[in-house]
This record gives structure tokens, C-alpha cells and sequence, in this order.
């Protein structure tokens, strides 16, 4: 499939994952374990900003709401059970069906397709991308694409890797070759990209950048929580002119 942000090789690569994403101790495991504090900050920051009280029921019900990169589904799921009419994309057919079938087996109505960002239409109140700004081919090509599926005011949010000396050391070296945590060759570090790059870029196509949050680890709890240092994992959460 033709297009101007998905890397060939990066959807090969999770379309090969596909089977095992919502094992929790399989290759994806990582991923179910900083999923929490993601699922928070993006659920904080929509609550904030459309005024939603999440002790309600289904607090965002009415809304809708954008997942790109959504791969099995393990932040679609989630926002669908808070109310959300949640619209998932991705470049992997194989993740889209393992995402549809998990979907089917939790009782959940969530809209799933197979499609990149520049050739889907349509606006939402809010359009989020975790860990995907470091797996597409052309960045400023993909939040162009990003900001136009957003409605004016709307909310967008992301998640991705700092290009540091630190991430080099521990999101790449360590978790992929030391610890083991992600396959070999899940990330190329030159793909990373620093906050200050990622606001200038959000800015270009009329996403203003509100707030960057961190995500760390606790070794002593063995457990990701949110953090203010940006140097490895952080998030962003911006708004649409």
C-alpha cells in the first residue's frame, strides 16, 4: 500500500506481531505495561478539556474520537469503554483483524480500518497517535495528515521516543539487545525525535503543543508512571487552530 508517511518495513515488522499483541506476556509485553499511565494521560487531558467528570459512567459519550497507529487496539478498547465512538486505523491489515476479532470478543463496537492518515477523511474531536512518530517514513507529512482528521479545537495527542544519548543507551541498546524487552530492530534510534523538533513541527501545521509529559520507570515498583523528565518516553498533548 502506496503512501507518503507508512514505512514498508515498519508494517511488515508489527504485521508480523500481529498474532501475539494482546499476549501480555509475548513480545508486546512492553507495550501492555506502559499502556496504564499513557491510558491516564490521555484520558486527563480530554477530560480537562471537554469539561468530562471521569467518575461518570461513560464520561466522554457524544464524542468522537481518532486512533492512528491504533495497531490490536489496546488504547481503541479502552476509550470506546469511557464513552468515546472510537475510529481506529493502521497500516497493518494483520493488526486490524487481530484488532476487530479482540474487539468482536469484548462486546465492543469500535470502527476499524485499514488506512494511513493522508488517505482517510473525515474530522474528530480528538485524534490520537501513541509510538507512532517514530515509525513513520515523513513526520511533517504524517501530523499534516493528523492535524487535518482533528475538528477545529480539537484535541490531539501523541506519545514517541527522545533522540538522546540516554534513549540511545536504554530505549534501544537496553530494551531491545540487553533486557530483551522488545524485539531486535523495533525502534531505529535516527527516527526519534526531540520534543523541541516535534512542537516545531505540530506549530507548522496548526497543532499548538499545550503540554509534554514524561514517562519513566520504576525499577523499585516495577511499573511505568508519568513523569516531567522528557529525556526518553514523553507525550504531548495539543490543540488544532
Amino acid at each position: 500500500m502506496a503512501s507518503a508517511t507508512a514505512a514498508a518495513d515498519e508494517i511488515a515488522r508489527f504485521d508480523e506481531l500481529a498474532a501475539t499483541w494482546w499476549d501480555e506476556t509475548g513480545p508486546m509485553r512492553p507495550l501492555h505495561r506502559i499502556n496504564p499511565p499513557r491510558l491516564e494521560f490521555v484520558r486527563d487531558k480530554l477530560a480537562r478539556h471537554f469539561g468530562r467528570d471521569i467518575r461518570a459512567a461513560r464520561p466522554f459519550a457524544g464524542l468522537t474520537l481518532l486512533d492512528i497507529g491504533c495497531a490490536a487496539g489496546l488504547l481503541s478498547e479502552p476509550m470506546a469503554r469511557l464513552g468515546f465512538a472510537v475510529t481506529g486505523i493502521d497500516a497493518s491489515a494483520n493488526l486490524i483483524e487481530a484488532a476487530r476479532h479482540h474487539a468482536e470478543t469484548m462486546g465492543l463496537a469500535i470502527d476499524y480500518r485499514c488506512a494511513m492518515p493522508e488517505d482517510f477523511t473525515g474530522q474528530f474531536d480528538a485524534v490520537v497517535a501513541l509510538e507512532v512518530v517514530e515509525h513513520v517514513a515523513d513526520v511533517e507529512a504524517f501530523l499534516g495528515a493528523v492535524g487535518g482528521l482533528a475538528k477545529p479545537g480539537g484535541a490531539v495527542l501523541a506519545s514517541t521516543l527522545n533522540r538522546t544519548l540516554k534513549s540511545l543507551l536504554l530505549a534501544k541498546i537496553g530494551a531491545e539487545y540487553v533486557l530483551r524487552w522488545l524485539p531486535r530492530g523495533t525502534h531505529d534510534w535516527k527516527k526519534f525525535i526531540r520534543p523541541s523538533q516535534l512542537a516545531g513541527a505540530m506549530r507548522a501545521v496548526g497543532i499548538q503543543p499545550v503540554d509534554f509529559e514524561g514517562l519513566r520507570y520504576d525499577v523499585a515498583h516495577d511499573r511505568w508512571v508519568r513523569d516531567a523528565n522528557l529525556d526518553i518516553n514523553y507525550m504531548v498533548y495539543g490543540l488544532r487552530g
